[in-house]
């Protein structure tokens, strides 16, 4: 449908044109001027694609009207009719550009052959126009694309060979990526496109990458970037099938076309927030290097207590600090999931090393489980089952830790005179205290105090019997800096003191049996 204006003071003859142009069968969308003034004065509000003037008319005759219309709408077809004493008229007005001239009164088949020309001329103008619109769109397109693509500035100039511009890659400001759960953008580019821009008031330049991903260029900066975020995310979901999600990536400025493959790899690593399982689904650039940093660090430290607690069996603190680096990448960081992937493999690793009856091919299946999991979620789930066989591993491991309850044993046996706390023999044979405990129990039959008690006792036992050492000595030598405390402690055990002990001088005791040492 085209728009045409007609110019002229004469109601009759405004009329009959229209008239002329109903009988034409094409669909027109038709405006009135009663003179050249009132006629630019809609103009300056309005689109027409043609206008029909006559040459007199108050206030603004149409030679006038002609003249300011080639300044402000060069584009638009222009007819002028005048009478046959006028063609110094129709001379002037064919320096603006007036392709046809019509003579009153108007000839019916005249007017159809000229307004059809005109409609023709129009109709192949636009069709060029779409061609050339179409052809710098997929040139568009293409450059965009090959940015995405990590094709360099320098190499797309090269392949361009100054044909065509690459000005309008200097024009973006910010970058925006967006992705879906499922295909949802193929062929609603248009559609989609004039939604954003009327919900956020932006310039951008739309680009389809595929079913579940599109990225945005915005050519204006300033303004609140996460709420627009917020709002782009919003018009994605509510056309989403249910239970479906969707996920915004803004990158941060750009200074010039030399940083969009920067910015474009910004933006793919943002979306790997995704894989943290995050409650927010808008992900922003800034400040997301120093959350990394801080993450890194304390994940070190985590890593170095977490092998400690897989090698002492400490299953109570493997849980804990286990726990506490999941939440730590269950923020917002600027890691990698194939980077998570590969520190948690290197956990479960150490985790099947632990776990003796545990096959090669049993840690293959369970780390192409991890390499394959959606979300950090599902790691945590697998890291939690392997735990658990840990645990059970650790329940049932009596017979194969008589290795370190022997070591525990000899180095009491050697450090008997010193302080001998429960953290410090775990330490020898890098065990958990706890788990010490329960395999020293399990082992020989009684608690690992009451074994160090037992070894003090029997060395004391042998010094009565076989020196003269002083009982402050021998207190001292077996490990009870306070005297008082190990005469108290030599009763409970013989069931008689120190000294009196050495007096019966057979070294019989009262309690023979408690004596013997597994």
């Amino acid at each position: 449908m085209y728009r045409i204006l007609i110019a002229d003071d004469e109601k009759i003859e405004r009329a009959g044109i229209r008239f002329l142009l109903d009988q034409m069968g094409q669909e027109f969308e038709i405006f009135e001027a009663v003179n050249g003034k009132e006629a630019l004065e809609w103009l300056e509000q309005n689109q027409a694609d043609i206008l029909i003037t006559d040459v007199k008319m108050p206030f603004m005759n149409g030679i006038e009207l002609l003249e300011q219309v080639t300044k402000r709408c060069p584009d638009m077809k222009k007819v002028i009719f005048s009478g046959y004493g006028e063609f110094e008229y129709a001379r002037q007005a064919m320096r603006f550009g007036v392709e046809e001239y019509i003579l009153k009164p108007v000839d019916p088949e005249e007017f159809k052959r000229v307004m059809e020309k005109a409609a023709a001329d129009l109709d192949s103008e636009k069709r060029e126009e779409s061609r050339k619109a179409a052809e710098g769109s997929f040139f568009k397109e293409y450059i965009l694309n090959s940015v995405v693509n990590g094709v360099g500035i320098e190499e797309i100039e090269r392949r361009a060979k100054g044909c065509y511009a690459l000005d309008f890659l200097d024009s973006y400001k910010r970058l925006m990526l967006l992705e879906t759960d499922s295909d949802f953008f193929g062929g609603r580019q248009k559609e989609l496109s004039d939604e954003i821009g009327r919900r956020v008031g932006k310039k951008f330049d739309y680009l389809n990458l595929n079913p579940q991903q599109s990225m945005l260029f915005f050519t204006q900066e300033g303004g609140d970037w996460k709420e627009i975020g917020r709002q782009i995310n919003g018009l994605l979901e509510k056309d989403l099938k249910a239970g479906q999600k969707s996920y915004v990536a803004v990158s941060s400025g750009l200074k010039g076309k030399e940083q969009l493959g920067e910015r474009c790899q910004e933006l793919e690593l943002l979306m790997e927030n995704r894989f943290y399982g995050l409650e927010s689904r808008v992900y922003m650039a800034e400040n997301e290097a120093e959350r990394a940093q801080d993450v890194q660090l304390d994940d070190d430290t985590l890593m170095k207590q977490i092998r400690q607690d897989i090698r002492t069996k400490d299953i109570l603190s493997l849980r804990e600090h286990c726990s506490r680096l999941f939440q730590n990448y269950g923020k917002n960081t600027g890691f990698s999931q194939i980077y998570v992937k590969f520190m948690f493999s290197s956990l479960l690793k150490l985790l099947y090393e632990a776990i003796p009856e545990k096959s090669g091919k049993e840690l293959d299946d369970e780390m192409e489980l991890l390499y394959h999991a959606a979300d950090l979620k599902e790691i945590q789930k697998i890291l939690e089952k392997n735990i658990g066989l840990l645990e059970r591993s650790v329940q049932g491991s009596v017979p194969g830790s008589h290795r370190e309850v022997e070591e525990v044993k000899r180095y009491i046996y050697g450090h008997y005179g010193e302080e001998l706390s429960i953290e410090l023999l775990a330490e020898q044979v890098y065990m958990a205290p706890s788990y010490l405990s329960t395999v020293f129990k399990k082992e020989t039959g009684q608690n690992l105090s009451k074994f160090i008690k037992a070894c003090r006792m029997e060395k004391a036992r042998e010094m009565l019997e076989d020196t003269h050492e002083k009982i402050v000595g021998i207190s001292e030598k077996v490990g009870y800096p306070n005297v008082s405390y190990f005469c108290q402690s030599f009763r409970e055990y013989f069931g008689v003191s120190p000294q009196k002990y050495r007096d019966m001088g057979d070294g019989t005791g009262e309690n023979e049996e408690d004596r013997t040492l597994a």
